[in-house]
């Protein structure tokens, strides 16, 4: 969730949503995301929307935006979402707590903000629930209220098993802590656990890189996530870069490191069924389906400071402010600072743009003559795999991972 949030038009103040949004509603999944904007430190990489204790301030009329009102603010915009979706049917298939760190919570806040969930809307049979985690946030009991409050799927933050990249990176966690979590979560019922991986940090080596995926692999989670470093400007390691303290790390190297983690995930049993994400084959329940439905265009409410919504077509965002967040549901008005209603032509586009990311890829019917022309030439360029292309779908091959940005430009036109 980019700390910037884009124009749009205004969102009405009860939060009502178009008749078009509501006609199509029951065909497509729904998920929630409820964001949690606390984190203890700043990590010098990070330009998503959270603030430390240091940076909230209370809205006016004394209205907080303090973590020890958080759960009960936040569910104030669930009960919103259950009088805009109205008669909406649907129970809710995924939930995701996201941040921020969630687990700076008491995990009875993050059971509250679930159970309102649960209590407006009803959860699917095998829902998925995940939270998010910091390493250091957590202990054994902490997990167990977790398990006991109806979460089943957990994912840490480990980015690097190397203390020099993890200083970097201004991670406060301590290099072996992630994979002690992922033993903990296991004995307190949790099927599905993630790391998360961070490569081409500004000063990491190969056998850097190395070491985190055995460190990952050895850990035994169902679920690993590795994403290339991206220096977003405004952010504390932008600025080191800048002063050159520390080097930017080029393309070919996040290729490099791209590839030894194909091999190595890979070679240990797990497949990719998304770019930057893989699991263990023969459970679909090992992916994480919230984030199927980002990349597959179902429907999800995003409560919270700055989170994000998609129903129907509709797209809006929050306010960022926790405090301006806390003051709006306080008045009784929707959060939303802004909306946009896609077109058929831009939900096209953002079909291609993330289906071709994922492992089953897309189907060419959707591309236009010149995106169906330049197709054709990323078969024959080994950037989409051959078989798959004659059955009329589009799936990247392994170079064409490493050039899917490219490649999805070409495709999109």
């Amino acid at each position: 969730m980019p700390s910037a949030l884009p124009d749009g038009e205004p969102v009405p103040e009860d939060g009502s949503l178009p008749p078009s949004a509501r006609e199509e509603r029951t065909s497509r999944p729904l998920g929630f995301y409820l964001h949690v904007p606390f984190c203890a430190t700043r990590c010098g990489y990070c330009d998503f929307n959270t603030y430390t204790a240091t940076e909230l301030r209370s809205g006016k009329d004394g209205v907080p935006a303090s973590r020890e009102s958080y759960a009960a603010t936040l569910t104030e915009e669930i009960r919103l979402a259950r009088k805009v979706l109205g008669d909406d049917p649907r129970r809710v298939e995924t939930v995701f707590v996201g941040g921020g760190t969630p687990t700076l919570l008491p995990p009875a806040d993050l059971g509250r903000m679930l159970r309102a969930v649960r209590e407006e809307f009803g959860l699917a049979e095998n829902a998925e629930v995940t939270t998010e985690a910091n390493p250091e946030s957590v202990d054994p009991a902490y997990l167990a209220e977790l398990r006991e409050a109806g979460f089943n799927r957990i994912s840490f933050g480990m980015q690097s098993a190397r203390p020099h990249v993890l200083k970097i990176l201004d991670r406060t966690h301590t290099p072996g802590r992630p994979e002690a979590c992922v033993a903990e979560a296991r004995a307190a019922g949790f099927r599905h656990v993630n790391l998360d991986l961070i490569y081409g940090t500004p000063g990491e080596s190969d056998e850097d890189w190395s070491a985190s995926l055995d460190a990952a692999l050895g850990a035994g989670p169902d679920h690993l996530s590795a994403y290339a470093l991206i220096v977003e400007e405004g952010t504390q390691l932008a600025r080191r870069i800048r002063r050159g303290e520390v080097p930017m790390t080029d393309d070919d190297a996040h290729a490099d490191r791209y590839l030894m983690a194909e091999e190595r995930l890979s070679a240990a049993g797990m497949e990719w069924y998304e770019v930057s994400n893989w699991a263990t084959p023969g459970d679909e329940s090992a992916r994480c389906r919230h984030n199927e439905l980002y990349w597959t265009g179902a429907d999800w409410w995003g409560a919270g400071p700055g989170a994000h919504s998609h129903v129907g077509g509709v797209r809006w965002w929050n306010v960022k402010h926790p405090a301006a967040y806390a003051q709006a549901l306080a008045e009784g008005r929707s959060p939303g600072a802004g909306r946009e209603l896609l077109s058929p032509e831009d939900r096209r586009v953002e079909r291609i743009l993330l289906e071709l990311r994922l492992a089953r890829g897309c189907p060419l019917s959707l591309l236009a003559p010149e995106g169906a022309r330049a197709a054709r030439q990323a078969r024959d360029d080994g950037l989409l795999e051959p078989g798959h292309y004659e059955e009329g779908r589009a799936v990247l091959t392994l170079r064409g991972r490493l050039l899917a940005d490219a490649v999805v430009r070409d495709l999109v036109d």
